[in-house]
């Protein structure tokens, strides 16, 4: 416990870990189409489109998870295609039963796949 204790300490008394570094070697490049929100303070340039369903059972023993995962195999190589640049994320929660599918384009991209449904 004591142990806990200080390592938590030491984790919120160490606020320079989220301060921005000077240093930062990720670096996205912004699309030149990137849409303000904020009032300048954000943008964005790629679109997220979310499914969601209720699976039911423990997530660790879920038949209907594992319907739903076999499902998002056969069909991602196809989900996929909609951009050269797409990602896909699964998410569970445990907490609400929920599955959600989570794809995210450039916003170059989205126009034309929201215009094939």
């Amino acid at each position: 416990m004591k142990t806990s204790v200080a390592f938590l300490f030491a984790a919120v008394a160490r606020t320079s870990a989220f301060a921005p570094s000077a240093n930062n070697a990720f670096t996205r490049s912004v699309s030149t189409n990137a849409v303000p929100l904020a009032n300048g303070a954000m943008s964005f340039d790629r679109v997220c489109r979310e499914w969601r369903c209720k699976y039911t059972g423990d997530k660790a023993t879920s038949e209907s998870l594992e319907e739903i995962s076999k499902l998002v195999d056969e069909y991602l190589p196809q989900i996929k295609s909609v951009s050269g640049d797409a990602t896909v994320n699964r998410l569970v929660c445990g907490a609400c039963l929920d599955f959600k599918l989570m794809t995210t384009v450039p916003l170059d991209d989205f126009g034309p796949w929201e215009e094939k449904e």
